[in-house]
């Protein structure tokens, strides 16, 4: 399996593009904006996109995933139905933070704890990481040693939990903490992750150095 990564918005958010090497098809995960410069890429090598899927539903994770979906005739998948309150509130998130508004869209299926996504010959597991958000999730492609950690983990750093809807906390630090020692550094030190923002990294050398969640 191949990957591409492609910034998105103003928070240049990493989308990825994860592609089946024996055929060609492809996912992309966490369309935040910028829809052109996605399918750019696709085209560029000749993949043929087969699902949508996504992490967690803040806009620049989410708020042209209904839009890529509808223009490309396919499923989105992801993340967890505890996100579906941030999703409803894409358009509006959108217009406050001055992104281009896309409609509001429900995902073909929601993804839990133990679930698997298919595309070509590949398989992801998910995993759901909670903490940053009640629903975010965890792609992860055993075979190849990669995870598509979105906000929950990043290089040297780990995803805000400071948010709030109505004045309601819906982000905790224990929860994240929990989600990366029990959930995410198990999966092995070897293993590389595309996280949400930044440069990647692995398990390994974030249990070494990262002042949030090292050893």
């Amino acid at each position: 399996m191949k990957y591409k990564v492609i910034p998105v918005t103003p928070f240049e958010q990493n989308c990825s593009m994860l592609v089946c090497d024996t055929t060609q098809h492809a996912v992309v995960i966490d369309p935040g904006g910028d829809l052109p410069r996605i399918l750019a890429v696709a085209e560029k090598a000749g993949v043929k996109i087969e699902k949508v899927l996504l992490t967690h539903g803040h806009l620049d994770h989410a708020a042209a995933a209904g839009k890529l979906a509808q223009q490309l005739g396919v499923p989105i998948e992801g993340p967890h139905r505890a996100e579906k309150f941030l999703i409803d509130q894409l358009p509006d998130q959108s217009r406050a933070y001055g992104f281009p508004v896309y409609p509001a869209f429900e995902p073909s299926r929601w993804l839990d704890e133990g679930d698997t996504v298919t595309f070509g010959d590949e398989t992801l597991e998910i995993l759901h990481c909670p903490g940053h958000t009640p629903g975010h999730i965890v792609f992860f492609h055993r075979r190849g040693g990669l995870a598509v950690v979105g906000d929950v983990i990043f290089a040297g750093s780990v995803g805000r939990t400071d948010f709030a809807v109505d004045g309601k906390p819906y982000g905790d630090f224990a929860t994240l903490e929990r989600s990366i020692r029990e959930k995410l550094y198990p999966l092995g030190d070897e293993v590389e992750f595309i996280p949400g923002h930044g440069p990647n990294s692995t398990f390994g050398r974030e249990r070494k150095t990262n002042p949030f969640v090292s050893d």
